[in-house]
């Protein structure tokens, strides 16, 4: 594997989040990006919420921009906490809340993913089945 991921494997992991969430019976959109948190390719599904769209992309840029999966900030920007306010800056692209996922080769972020469209529970589950179709494809 290159330094990042590429389409084709982009294509891959979209395809795996799709499956998932079709067998769960949701709508998502589904966001893959590269290690600086730029587009890379995103797929909605039909009927999927068009706010998901910009949501997802911002999981993918968030777990980029800080190097970790979303759902790991909601409890430290909680009000009263250290990083109380943070997903009000950099232009209100932060998500601090699940969905969005590094994908990382031997400790380095190659690329991320975000997912929207259904709970927060769901939009994990959903983008946790691209991160595993990822792993196996670098075995």
């Amino acid at each position: 594997m290159s330094d990042a991921i590429n389409l084709e494997t982009a294509k891959v992991l979209i395809e795996a989040a799709e499956a998932e969430a079709e067998s769960m019976g949701l709508r998502m959109v589904i966001t893959v990006a590269n290690p600086e948190g730029n587009l890379i390719a995103q797929h909605r599904m039909d009927d999927a919420w068009l706010a998901s769209v910009d949501i997802s992309r911002n999981k993918a840029y968030t777990a980029a921009a800080l190097k970790t999966p979303t759902h790991e900030l909601a409890e430290a920007t909680e009000p009263g906490e250290s990083l109380w306010g943070l997903q009000t800056t950099d232009e209100n692209r932060l998500v601090v809340f699940g969905g969005g996922y590094p994908l990382e080769v031997d400790g380095e972020i190659v690329g991320t993913v975000g997912v929207s469209g259904g709970e927060v529970s769901e939009d994990m589950a959903v983008a946790s089945a691209a991160v595993e179709r990822f792993e196996e494809l670098v075995e």
